[in-house]
Parts: C-alpha cells; sequence; structure tokens
C-alpha cells in the first residue's frame, strides 16, 4: 500500500500539515499551544512587548477617520470601492475608489505618512522610524506618479482634515478631476 499524504487541517485560516499539529497536541490531544504561541517565538522588532501589542493593533484600513469620511459620502448618495486596487497591475491599494471617475483617495495616518504638521519622531528606534515614514512618504509619491500616468486623478487626505474639508475635496474632484500632489 503506498504512503498517504499527511492529512491537512485549516487553523486561523492558514493550512497546516497534521505533523505540526501533533507536535503542537498534549499526550491527552488537548492543543497544548496555540498558533499565537508559536509566532511568538520569532524575535520581534518592537522595543517592548507593549510596543509590539500596539502596533499590531493598528489597522491598515477602516480607520476612524477613513469610516468616518465613507459614511459622510455615502450618506450624499456616493457610491465607490473600499480597500481596491485602483489599476488592477499595479500593486497599490487605495482607501476609496470611484472607478468611473478614476479617482482613488487615500487617508494617510500623520505619523506612518510624516503629516508635516503633527508628525512626531518615535524616540526609542528613532533611525527604524525614520527610515519607515521615510519609505512610506517614497512610496506615496510614486503611487502618485503612476496612477496619474494611468490616467487616474489621486486625492490624498491627511486623517487630521476635517470631515466638511474632505467630502468637499472629494466631491469638487468628483466634479472636475484634477490631480492633487503631495
Amino acid at each position: 500500500m503506498p504512503p498517504q499524504p499527511a492529512k491537512r487541517s485549516i487553523i486561523v485560516g492558514r493550512s497546516v500539515t497534521s505533523d505540526i499539529l501533533d507536535s503542537l497536541r498534549s499526550p491527552a490531544g488537548t492543543t497544548r499551544r496555540s498558533i499565537e504561541h508559536v509566532d511568538e517565538k520569532r524575535e520581534s522588532w518592537a522595543s517592548s512587548p507593549a510596543t509590539r501589542a500596539s502596533m499590531r493593533a493598528n489597522r491598515g484600513r477602516d480607520t476612524g477617520p477613513e469610516m468616518a469620511l465613507r459614511r459622510a459620502l455615502h450618506a450624499r448618495g456616493r457610491r465607490f470601492f473600499v480597500n481596491r486596487r485602483p489599476v488592477k497591475n499595479l500593486r497599490r491599494t487605495a482607501d476609496i475608489v470611484f472607478p468611473r471617475a478614476h479617482l482613488a483617495v487615500f487617508v494617510d495616518g500623520c505619523f506612518w505618512h510624516g503629516c508635516p504638521e503633527h508628525h512626531t519622531m518615535a524616540r526609542t528606534n528613532a533611525a527604524y522610524w525614520r527610515a519607515k515614514v521615510e519609505t512610506n512618504r517614497s512610496r506615496d509619491r510614486e503611487t502618485v506618479q503612476l496612477l496619474t500616468q494611468q490616467g487616474w486623478t489621486v486625492l490624498r487626505l491627511w486623517e487630521h482634515v476635517s470631515l466638511d474639508d474632505a467630502v468637499a475635496q472629494v466631491e469638487g474632484a468628483l466634479v472636475s478631476p484634477a490631480v492633487n500632489s503631495l
């Protein structure tokens, strides 16, 4: 009889072989450690466990300012896509996309994107965060350039912009599209 392939199970959205599961099980058959405990064995980039917990809690989408803008636009009858690539073969995701108008809206966080008014440099791991924010800024500029070359209007809004101003900017761009640069 030929050897049978290892059974596969799905845990926390990941495919895990039964061999790995067996190593996590105690003799009684109950799970001894969760997948999160296995992940914690990797060395963390964070300066402390509290920093790691805080950074892991930050969201990449559905932030407060983004949700408020989406609700306000929806209340005005605007329909759009959320967290979508404006151009399929370009690996950039806009927060709000109006495909017919070729408008991509990004709601940028002051810390992550280096707002000139509100960005404060972290004291711990300062060199890491300086490089991280500069990389984000560079990627933002490249994104604007690439989408503009594809015929898109790009609107970048800081999270601190008032909701009324943000809605007015989006409405204005939808009425008469014009590229807004960084």
